[in-house]
């Protein structure tokens, strides 16, 4: 495998000339670019992206990678994340793989370049994330909600299955029993885990599920449209549903209309996130709270702590859940 010093004896050029050609760090004349670039190409090389996170000094700078989602509680996180950032003094580069796993080396070449001191990660739906390239970079990590891939890194999220116990438990003890769960991908740990929380209100009141009303589908509006008009076809529809987002949740908003069915007096709804839209749907949605800034600010200030203290174990964060009633469900529900 070539090495920048076989390029730099095929050039006839300094060691550091052929890292400032590669790493575009200084001026180099274009004749002397032009044959470092020849033998480059010539010996196929491709630059360690191991050798360049190595630093010498830190640039109070930080990366996020975040995988692409139609998601809005992603977007708010990044938001919360830049805030915090900014009161510690760091810059932040965000960077997001557009749905293309490709995406992710060049990404990640693209903040190595910039010298990041650590790197902050989300992933927002299940992808070919199979490159071992982000595993072996020794830069402080930190997981916000879920990361594909199995790191030694810190991870910041939330008790998913307490939350998944709390949507359900609220419909149940506002007299709903008969309750259909539309899930995220199930590949997805915390979609397992709120599944669980929806099965163990269940359990506790020694009330049977039913097959039928466990739909999965993704975490996004097209998913809870699918899911809920599924749902709303059977010959003994729900009278509540629980969506795991609440972008699977104004989905089934759009079934249910269609269907002529009103919510909540003919079906209830509660979501999952709390996103900014759900207080402006009609009717406003009931949600489970994520704690977005806590999560942001937990996240900024491990990574930064893991900046600064590189051999401190690793750690999971584990924040908690709200609820968050509107008017998307009756209390002590009855029809009329």
């Amino acid at each position: 495998m070539a090495t920048m010093k076989d390029i730099s004896r095929l050039a006839g050029v300094s060691l550091s000339t052929v890292s400032h050609v590669i790493n575009n760090s200084r001026f180099v004349s274009e004749e002397i670019r032009e044959r470092v670039e020849k033998v480059v190409r010539e010996l196929n090389y491709t630059p360690s992206l191991v050798a360049r996170s190595l630093k010498v000094k830190e640039t109070n700078t930080l990366g996020m990678l975040v995988t692409a989602s139609r998601n809005p509680f992603f977007a708010e996180v990044v938001q919360h994340v830049e805030r915090y950032c900014e009161r510690h003094n760091y810059h932040l580069i965000l960077v997001n793989t557009n749905g293309d796993p490709q995406m992710l080396a060049k990404h990640l070449d693209h903040l190595l370049r910039k010298q990041v001191d650590g790197l902050l990660l989300m992933c927002a739906e299940p992808q070919d994330l199979d490159d071992p390239q982000l595993a072996n970079i020794p830069l402080p990590k930190v997981i916000i909600d879920w990361w594909q891939q199995p790191l030694n890194a810190d991870k910041i999220h939330e008790n998913s299955e307490l939350g998944g116990y709390l949507a359900t438990k609220t419909l149940l003890n506002a007299g709903y029993q008969e309750i259909a769960i539309i899930t995220g991908e199930l590949s997805k740990p915390l979609a397992v885990n709120r599944l669980a929380g929806y099965k163990r209100a269940f359990a506790e009141q020694n009330l049977p599920l039913r097959a039928e009303w466990i739909v999965e589908s993704r975490f996004d509006y097209q998913g809870g449209l699918a899911a809920a008009t599924q749902l709303l076809a059977l010959p003994h529809r729900p009278q509540a549903i629980f969506a795991m987002s609440d972008t699977i949740a104004i989905g089934a908003y759009q079934a249910i209309w269609r269907a002529g069915l009103r919510i909540p007096q003919d079906i209830a709804v509660i979501g999952y996130d709390n996103i900014e839209i759900a207080e402006f749907l009609s009717p406003p949605l009931s949600t489970i709270h994520q704690p977005k800034a806590r999560l942001a600010k937990n996240a900024v200030e491990r990574l930064i702590q893991r900046i600064r203290e590189p051999n401190t174990p690793v750690q999971t964060i584990q924040l908690e859940p709200t609820l968050v009633v509107r008017e998307s469900f009756l209390p002590k529900f009855s029809k009329i």
